[in-house]
Formats: structure tokens, C-alpha cells, sequence
């Protein structure tokens, strides 16, 4: 494997890369991929190869991302006009995104349903968060709700942590890949939405010690329950991967469905 100096020479010429380099990535998102990939392979170019795979896959939802200053100013100018304007102006936030556009039609009843389950948060964390904090007025929590919302975005971290002073909240986004650093803030709950499948393919195996490092009472993670093309239903194959996840944690789940989304409520609690 190359020396420290040499990867970071590999990871300076990732991110410097004409297809990455307006993209803000964190520097610890390239290094990991390199560090997974480097002992695979013999040849470094194989290695960069493989990464650049990864790369595009996790940088593939930013593609048609809104213009994120313009997104900033016209959530500041909606939540000024009321709630009815303000729900309207992140309606067409959260229309930019399948994962969160596909949500829409239920968001009235998405989050009194998890919070049914898991109780009122007074900490919550937003993993691998992308647009899912604009969804905010949906949510039912007051302002002094401790809301960390993480993403490797930093344009998209900036909109959203303008979006939360507007809306009486602590700006407290960060950029963050939490598959690296995961949060050591306790919290009520965590959300996890429709990132763990994509976390696996990134790094087999990655979810048991991930889920195992949060400091949460309750870990909420929805996974999509069939293709995007509505040909093949995923449940069972969601259902095996939350449970290698959890393997022998005594973790209770509720699972609850939303048209094509299973969110698994796991009940860390009583984790020891």
C-alpha cells in the first residue's frame, strides 16, 4: 500500500479532478475510498479506477441539484410570507431529489407516524441528511428542537443551516461523512433515510459497526421497497439488510410502510 504522502498525493488529484473539483467533496470521503481500495489492487491506476466507481455513485443525487444560493434566498423571502407560502417553497425543494420527491404524497402522515413510535425528539441527528431537512415544516418539532443534520455537500449544508436560522433553529449542519466519523452527540433520535443500501455498496458491511457507534435512542432507517422503476420489489432483501445489521443487538424493530418506503424503527434504548 503507498505511503501516507502518496495517497494524499492520489486524494489532492481527485478532488483537483475537473469532474470533482466544484463539488466541495470532504477530503476523508476520498481518503477512505483510497484506503479500502489501495490493498485491493496492485496497480494504483486500478485502484483510482475503482474509486472514481464509487465516487460517481455517491455523488450521482447531486447531479440536477438546485442552485443552492437561490434556494437559501427564496426559503428566507416564503418563510417571511407564512407557513402556506413556506411549504409551497420547499415542496419544490424537496422535488428535486426522487428520494425526497417520491415522499410527498404522504408527508402529511410520514413523521406523526414515526413519532408515534420513537416519542417527541428533543435531539435528533439527519445522517447523510441531503434534502430530507426542508421537509422541517412537516415535522411537527418546536424550535428548540437540537436538530444535526450531516452531508458531504457543502453548498447544499450552507442552504440548509440558512434554512434553519430562518425557521428559529440552531444552524447546526454540518459536512460531515458520518460512514467515516459518525456523530458522538447523543440523541433522541436519528434518521438514516434511503442511505443504508447505497452505504453497503460502498462498503460491504459497513452498517453493523456504523449503527453500533451512534449514541441514539432510536435509529429510524428507510430503505426503498422496490426499484425506482416499480419492477422489483426489494422488501425482503431490505428486511435481510437491516438484519445483518443488527445481528445479535437486542434491538427491538417496528416497521412501519409509506407506498414504496419502509422506514425500520430500531429501538436502541435499553443498547448496552
Amino acid at each position: 500500500m503507498p505511503s501516507d504522502v502518496s495517497i494524499q498525493a492520489l486524494v489532492d488529484e481527485l478532488l483537483n479532478s475537473r469532474k470533482y473539483r466544484d463539488l466541495n467533496l470532504p477530503v476523508e470521503t476520498v481518503r477512505d475510498l483510497l484506503e479500502q481500495e489501495l490493498p485491493r489492487h496492485r496497480n494504483p491506476k486500478d485502484a483510482l479506477k475503482a474509486v472514481r466507481h464509487k465516487l460517481h455513485t455517491i455523488v450521482a443525487p447531486y447531479l440536477g441539484d438546485p442552485d443552492y444560493t437561490r434556494v437559501a434566498a427564496d426559503l428566507q423571502a416564503a418563510s417571511a410570507a407564512g407557513p402556506a407560502v413556506l411549504r409551497e417553497a420547499c415542496t419544490r425543494v424537496l422535488e428535486a431529489h426522487a428520494s425526497t420527491r417520491e415522499r410527498l404524497t404522504v408527508l402529511e402522515d410520514f413523521y406523526p407516524r414515526l413519532f408515534a413510535v420513537t416519542g417527541v425528539p428533543a435531539t435528533l441527528l439527519d445522517l447523510a441528511c441531503g434534502l430530507n431537512p426542508f421537509a422541517w415544516p412537516w415535522m411537527g418539532l418546536p424550535a428548540t428542537t437540537r436538530y444535526h443534520a450531516y452531508d458531504i455537500h457543502a453548498p447544499r449544508v450552507a442552504a440548509i443551516n440558512a434554512f434553519f436560522q430562518t425557521q428559529g433553529l440552531a444552524p447546526l449542519a454540518e459536512v460531515r461523512d458520518v460512514l467515516v466519523r459518525p456523530p458522538e452527540i447523543e440523541a433522541d433520535v436519528a434518521f438514516l433515510f434511503k442511505e443504508a443500501h447505497r452505504m453497503e455498496e460502498r462498503s460491504r458491511g459497513c452498517s453493523r459497526p456504523f449503527w453500533r457507534a451512534l449514541k441514539v435512542g432510536w435509529l429510524l432507517v428507510s430503505l426503498p421497497a422496490e426499484s425506482l422503476s416499480g419492477k422489483f420489489q426489494l422488501a425482503e432483501r431490505q428486511r435481510a439488510l437491516v438484519s445483518d445489521a443488527i445481528g445479535d443487538a437486542a434491538w427491538p424493530v417496528t416497521e412501519l410502510v409509506f407506498g414504496a418506503e419502509m422506514v425500520f424503527c430500531i429501538d436502541k434504548r435499553h443498547d448496552s
